[in-house]
């Protein structure tokens, strides 16, 4: 047992302490990564992962001074030795964005050396009932439920306040197939679909999306995005944009009422479920060309050149690689989406290597009461 001052957030939903050697608090110690603490928190933690080196990880099982932002969590999984699908339900929402402005911030500075005053804004619908997809996991006697932080043990919860209110216990109260894995995707109609096809809303069309396909699990963030892309990516007329890891097409959408029916914009996606489903949802859309086919492979045979250029890359982003090929090309702007800040950072810090300035950076509450959070950058040729 730790006894601990919590210091400040960091990247992954713990917090920073440090112990000295007789496992006392001490500010030049030995780091612990913290879980359900606070800054400022004096707390009495146990540790659950130790491998030797420079750091530990651990709980907080008992807080001897409380932070003013802890609340009680509303979920009684929301523990230690709980469901790892929340870090921070202990939080006010309120401090739980602070918390992700101080992590972007951090990274930002430390990383790409951009220092700038970006706050997580809030989306509407709350901090709880928003996740529109649930990837459930199935134990050897065939409970349904979510799994333990960093372990493939599974809970086997009756329900998560993070879905629709009504829409996960069925799927939970069922037997399933021990061992396997479970999409539920809630629909617009608030109905839980388990592996089947659903229809969703956005940028103003329908788009009927087959099991497994890639689709924003908070039901405000597509619009969001294609609202910021519709503001930031200013394809001209006539001209010539890339959607690169472009799902759907929802953005893709966005930039083909810009260039008109005169422009080109092509969407390179590796899923070819994505990409059928964005065939489907786009007939009107002639100027939309859709490629199945892995992005870092296609950069450097996409023609012509792009004036702009969309990129919402998996959570490691883009890389040293990606970003040359995509400069080499040399669009006037990129709007980049990323889910990690720390490859945001990364990636921020290649494309300024290569001449793209930072125009406009904008960051997402898109994972209540999680460490995640969405951010859009948009970086302009010098």
């Amino acid at each position: 047992m730790l006894e601990l001052e919590v210091g400040p957030v960091a990247h992954g939903g713990h917090c920073v302490g440090r112990v000295g050697d007789d496992g006392e608090p001490d500010p030049h110690g030995r780091v612990v990564f913290v879980r359900h603490a606070l800054p400022g928190e004096r707390v009495r933690a146990v540790v659950t992962e130790d491998g030797g080196g420079a750091f530990c990880r651990a709980d907080a099982v008992a807080v001897l001074r409380a932070s003013a932002d802890r609340v009680t969590a509303p979920c009684e999984w929301a523990r230690p030795g709980g469901c790892g699908g929340c870090d921070f339900q202990h939080a006010d929402p309120a401090a739980q964005r602070a918390l992700k402005t101080a992590v972007l911030r951090e990274q930002l500075s430390r990383v790409a050396g951009v220092d700038g005053d970006v706050v997580v804004e809030e989306l509407p619908g709350g901090a709880l009932g928003w996740r529109t997809r649930v990837r459930l996991a199935v134990d050897a006697a065939g409970t349904a439920g979510l799994r333990a932080h960093r372990s493939h043990d599974v809970c086997p919860v009756a329900d998560c306040l993070l879905a629709p209110a009504g829409t996960l216990p069925p799927v939970l109260g069922r037997a399933h197939r021990p061992g396997s894995e479970i999409e539920v995707t809630v629909d617009d109609v608030g109905v839980a679909r388990v592996d089947v096809a659903v229809v969703a809303h956005a940028a103003g069309r329908a788009w009927e999306l087959s099991p497994g396909v890639f689709w924003q699990v908070h039901p405000a963030l597509a619009d969001t995005l294609a609202g910021v892309v519709a503001s930031w990516a200013r394809a001209p007329e006539g001209g010539v944009a890339w959607d690169l890891y472009g799902g759907v097409g929802v953005l893709a959408s966005v930039l083909a009422g810009q260039v008109g029916p005169s422009g080109t914009v092509m969407v390179v996606e590796s899923s070819r479920d994505a990409v059928d489903d964005g065939r489907r949802a786009l007939p009107d859309l002639g100027q939309v060309r859709f490629r199945a086919a892995r992005v870092e492979r296609e950069i450097a045979t996409l023609a012509p050149d792009p004036d702009v250029v969309v990129t919402d890359p998996p959570r490691a982003g883009l890389g040293r690689a990606t970003v040359r090929a995509l400069a080499a090309r040399g669009p006037e702007r990129v709007v980049h989406v990323a889910c990690d800040p720390a490859s945001l950072a990364r990636d921020l810090g290649l494309f300024d290597e290569h001449g793209y300035r930072l125009g406009g950076l904008r960051a997402f509450d898109a994972f209540p009461m999680t460490h995640h959070m969405e951010a859009v950058a948009l970086l302009e040729r010098t």
